[in-house]
């Protein structure tokens, strides 16, 4: 197989050619190796490619049975691999547990090959440090591929592999996938185990999961991951099937909320609207009852959330750094991420304070969007944005307060469903008239990812996008 083979293939895809000999998974190894040599040194996604990938094994069956992967440099964690979170302070750590995720992983066949780059502590929605540099968006390499899981997001829109692992508190897999002309599921709380070690993660905001090219590689992805394990606080409601099954299902008739104003500070871009109202039109087309709605909770509401979450991110921080025996200072610390950590020692707010307005924010959303199958939202309101904007976490000229604001202002449409635990996904359904990626979020009932599988499958029928690729692509430089 050629290299401008390898690229044109979804994961799915690669793994039925191994499976029938057509080709091996030292073969698809290499290839990997082949595409990252040739654009991540224009992309700067992939911080290590591992010395030892061509012996990295796998199991001879599953899904994705010799698939190449890469993980995000922090949340999920392989034994012994480094995992440096983007942070000058968590240089050279290497964790001694396997997270339950690439347990998964590697039963399904994903043979992992390095890692990918994140903004530091995975705080931005940009992926810029001062670590590992700047990540660039493979469709424009003066813009931004997003964060937080932006060196995933960017070595998948690139070519290096077809699917890669990623994580979402607030944003983080939906963000990337949208500024880089991806699929990004956040799926439901519960749906992806956290274990051993990192169970229902930041007051069950936080998910684990991939980003990918396909529908169908997200569904197959879901029958992967999902499932619980002993020490999860709760058991989600299973699957009536496999989700890649779903795939053949009848989609039936949804009742459809189109999000058509601003929910944050930032203006929607025109095209962004157009791209909206065009997704929304196709929907009725499809069959589908849709209503316009207007935002489902306050900002400032939002806003609570995170001020009273910083105190416990902060004391999370302070045992990290005892732990590695190091000090928390400029030397280990971006400039926000440091003032971050200074607010959150004498938060304004108690600690406790962070329940009761989850509990109260999930009650409001619930009430507002309860006559509702499907939400549509745009991803973000804008386009993939030029390095250098307020948005990354080196950037020394805001307070705490104004970061976490302008953050909630460009990520309007994304926090509310962390908190929510709603699956959502981005799916890249428009472009820009300079050929930038536009992804529209869909976002379905709790624990109901069965019927956005559906629907992602439908527009992608619809709206192909499989035959789009960025001006920095493997195997066509």
């Amino acid at each position: 197989m050629k290299l401008s083979e390898y690229v044109v293939h979804d994961a799915t895809s690669l793994a039925s050619l191994v499976r029938s000999g057509e080709v091996s998974a030292l073969e698809l190894t290499r290839l990997a190796r082949e595409a990252y040599d040739q654009v991540n040194p224009r992309v700067n996604a992939v911080i290590e490619f591992y010395d030892d990938a061509e012996t990295v094994a796998g199991p001879d069956g599953g899904l994705f049975q010799g698939v190449p992967f890469l993980r995000k440099d922090i949340g999920a964690s392989e034994a012994g691999r480094l995992q440096e979170q983007g942070s000058r302070l968590f240089k050279g750590y290497r964790p001694k547990s396997d997270s339950f995720y690439f347990r998964r992983a590697r039963e399904a066949g994903l043979r992992t090959l390095g890692r990918t780059t994140t903004p530091e502590l995975g705080t931005s929605g940009v992926t810029e440090t001062i670590l590992n540099g700047v990540t660039r968006n493979p469709w424009e390499l003066e813009r931004s591929a997003g964060g937080s899981s932006g060196g995933a997001a960017a070595a998948v829109a690139a070519g290096v592999t077809p699917i890669a692992h990623a994580s979402d508190t607030g944003g983080s897999i939906r963000i990337p996938a949208s500024w880089c002309g991806l699929v990004g599921l956040n799926p439901s709380r519960g749906r992806v185990s956290g274990g051993p070690n990192n169970q229902d993660a930041s007051f069950g905001l936080g998910r684990t999961f991939v980003v990918c090219r396909t529908v169908r590689d997200m569904a197959a992805a879901l029958d992967v991951f999902s499932g619980p394990h002993p020490g999860d606080p709760f058991i989600i409601v299973q699957p009536n099937r496999p989700y890649v099954e779903e795939l053949s299902q009848p989609t039936g008739a949804l009742r459809v909320g189109v999000a058509r104003t601003k929910w944050g500070a930032v203006d929607l871009e025109p095209e962004v609207l157009s791209a909206v109202d065009s997704t929304a039109a196709l929907l009725e087309e499809m069959g589908h009852a849709v209503t316009e709605v207007e935002a489902p909770f306050e900002p400032a509401e939002r806003l609570r959330i995170s001020l009273s979450r910083s105190n416990l991110n902060a004391l999370r921080l302070e045992g990290a750094a005892r732990a590695l025996g190091r000090a928390i200072d400029a030397d280990t610390l971006e400039p926000i991420n440091l003032k971050l950590y200074e607010y959150g020692r004498h938060p304004p707010a108690r600690p406790g304070d962070v329940h009761e307005a989850l509990r109260s924010m999930r009650y409001h959303v619930g009430e507002a969007t309860r006559d509702f199958d499907l939400l549509l939202t745009p991803t973000l309101p804008t386009v993939a944005l030029p390095h250098g904007s307020i948005y990354s976490t080196t950037n020394p000229a805001l307070t705490a307060e104004e970061f976490i604001k302008a953050d909630h202002a460009l990520y309007q449409y994304l926090g509310v469903f962390n908190i929510t635990g709603q699956p959502s996904v981005s799916l890249p359904l428009a472009q820009s008239q300079s050929g930038l990626p536009i992804g529209l979020q869909i976002v379905g009932r709790f624990g109901d990812e069965a019927t956005l599988v559906r629907i992602a499958r439908d527009l992608e029928e619809a709206r192909p996008w499989r035959h789009r690729r960025p001006s920095v692509y493997a195997g066509t430089i």
